[in-house]
């Protein structure tokens, strides 16, 4: 059974984006599922329901305005329209001081977390202005480090403090084409990019401490409930957290 709905997600080979992607495929959505490893999208397919909707992997790298394209275009001729958008890829730097960062090192978490939205976010607004019924909703993954770094940080800090006002540029321009424009900021989510917080990771105070982490289906089921909303409900900002990890008070 489907709802006759389309979503896409991008970095939907594993974490956050797959389980999205599956609460979405579950709940009926047909999904395109976006990603650099096309064996992962494979996985991601194999774990779909066969009461959901339908899974259509495009192996993609969101940071080249080509491959964005081919996507939107695969999206397009498949489905004939769009209603939601996960942008979820993200891409993070080695945790060492600023100043020994490489140039290019700081371009490939741009490239991916920044610039990857924005050509993601220009697509869904081209297919979702023109379609018909027109509209849809944009969905960016922020982060806690949207609001507060952690040591060593820049690049990623950077962009997710950046990902908040393409959010909010995206909410204003897409008012008159019916588009709405959320984000959710994430803390902690139990995923492959979290397992070194079991272990524990650097503090503001320079001690090394063990972090909580919750339930990745809790992450979805949060994305599942905004992507749900009427086009005239919009959650602008949401933050999915642990509990107890160090974010009120960090640093």
């Amino acid at each position: 059974m489907t709802n006759g709905r389309i979503a896409l997600v991008t970095g939907a080979g594993s974490g956050i984006g797959r389980a999205t992607a599956l609460a979405l495929q579950g709940a009926g959505y047909s999904v395109v599922l976006a990603g650099r490893r096309a064996t992962e999208l494979e996985k991601t397919a194999a774990l779909a329901v066969k009461s959901g909707g339908m899974m259509l992997p495009v192996p993609t790298d969101v940071s080249q305005p080509e491959s964005v394209h081919t996507l939107f275009a695969k999206t397009r001729e498949t489905f004939g329209r769009l209603d939601v958008l996960f942008n979820n890829a993200g891409a993070g730097a080695p945790g060492i001081p600023m100043e020994d960062l490489t140039y290019e090192q700081w371009c490939k978490v741009v490239g991916v977390n920044l610039t990857g939205a924005f050509l993601c976010a220009q697509e869904a607004i081209r297919l979702m202005k023109a379609q018909q019924p027109r509209g849809g909703r944009i969905i960016n993954n922020g982060s806690i480090s949207a609001h507060v770094p952690r040591p060593h940080s820049a690049p990623y800090t950077a962009t997710k403090h950046a990902i908040t006002g393409l959010t909010r540029c995206i909410s204003l321009d897409g008012r008159k084409h019916d588009i709405a424009c959320s984000q959710i900021d994430i803390g902690n989510a139990a995923t492959e990019m979290t397992e070194r917080m079991a272990a524990g990771v650097p503090q503001a105070d320079g001690s090394t401490m063990v972090e909580p982490r919750m339930d990745v289906r809790h992450v979805a089921e949060a994305v599942l409930y905004m992507a749900n909303l009427p086009l005239d409900a919009n959650v602008q900002f949401m933050t999915v957290m642990a509990t107890k990890m160090p974010f009120i008070g960090r640093g």
